[in-house]
């Protein structure tokens, strides 16, 4: 007999809601909208609410993308939050606590695909440790991640993801409403790897736009990638990560997307550090969150707070916030003690 997925149950009148209309949340809605969903988008500023409704675009966040007709906005959360159990967050990490914190404790009957990276700098959780400090159980919580540009999966460009929850049927029912022609969606069980890899990737992004911005080789990204990979599996492995998790889409394969493209913020706030510009100044002229530049704290904390040593973390962090020059800091690097490569 066909075995229908018990989530599917969940899903009133076809609709999904998603919390966030930046551009990885527009995104998301049109593969879904593709997927014969309907979509209700909640977008915190007005006027973006008004250009979804009347001309099915968000110019603010995805250019040159004409978005399906049955992707709707809302500016009220109440109407997203209360009217739907299926939520996909899209709300930068670290606004998920201050945006639904009025929904504590009503999280009981919700399920949550998360799709934002990062660690809350003023907590060190992970994301999925926010949802259950909401009240949000744990089974019904699973994330969504990988080397996935918006700006790419908004235009159908094949990609594939992973999709993590510790309930086996809830990471099924996420493969069957995300996969089509265009987006491919794999399963793990590994929630912490899944999220760490995601949030880790996004330092080492930094530290590549910076030696794009400084004109360096393809010697020393090599090597940045490579060691800042080494970096990630040892703070993620000493937090409950299953190491194979971070050779894969989630780990390896998102950070060399966001080292390598021109679309990632995070490598292209690097950069700008790279060619002189101050992060003050890069953070005042874009309305886009770069989720590394709080991370890079974040991880720095949680390094000496576990002793764990990542160097090239340490280093970026001492950029972003203690004004140390890059040429400075890769010196620093490559003139540290000889070590074995695998320790």
């Amino acid at each position: 007999m066909l075995q229908i997925n018990p989530f599917h149950k969940i899903v009133k009148d076809n609709t999904i809601a998603i919390i966030g209309a930046g551009s990885w949340g527009s995104a998301i809605a049109q593969v879904l909208t593709d997927n014969g969903k309907d979509v209700l988008i909640w977008a915190y500023e007005k006027e973006v609410t008004f250009e979804i409704n009347k001309f099915h675009s968000n110019l603010s966040f995805l250019k040159n993308v004409k978005l399906n007709s049955n992707i709707y906005a809302t500016n009220n959360l109440d109407e997203a939050f209360d009217k739907h159990q299926v939520i996909i967050s899209a709300i930068p990490t670290q606004f998920i606590r201050r945006t639904l914190s009025k929904y504590q404790g009503k999280f009981n009957d919700k399920y949550i695909i998360n799709i934002s990276k990062g660690i809350e700098q003023s907590s060190l959780q992970r994301i999925s440790c926010i949802y259950r400090d909401l009240g949000l159980p744990d089974d019904n919580y699973a994330i969504l991640t990988g080397p996935s540009h918006a700006e790419e999966v908004s235009r159908r460009i094949p990609t594939t993801v992973v999709a993590s929850s510790e309930d086996v049927e809830y990471t099924s029912f996420i493969q069957e409403i995300f996969s089509n022609d265009n987006f491919r969606v794999y399963s793990s069980n590994d929630t912490i790897g899944c999220e760490l890899g995601g949030a880790l990737k996004n330092i080492i992004a930094i530290a590549s736009g910076i030696i794009d911005g400084l004109q360096l080789g393809d010697n020393t990204k090599a090597a940045l990638i490579t060691r800042g990979l080494a970096e990630i599996n040892r703070l993620s492995i000493t937090l409950g990560a299953n190491p194979q998790t971070l050779s894969g889409l989630a780990g390896l394969g998102d950070l060399y997307v966001t080292c390598s493209s021109k679309h990632s913020r995070n490598r292209k706030v690097g950069e700008l550090i790279g060619r002189g510009q101050s992060l003050e100044d890069i953070q005042k002229a874009t309305s886009m969150v770069a989720e590394g530049v709080a991370t890079t704290k974040a991880a720095f904390m949680l390094s000496e707070k576990h002793q764990v040593e990542m160097p090239i973390i340490h280093k970026t962090y001492q950029i972003l916030f203690e004004n140390l020059d890059p040429l400075t800091a890769i010196k620093q690097l490559m003139t540290r003690t000889s070590k074995n490569e695998w320790w």
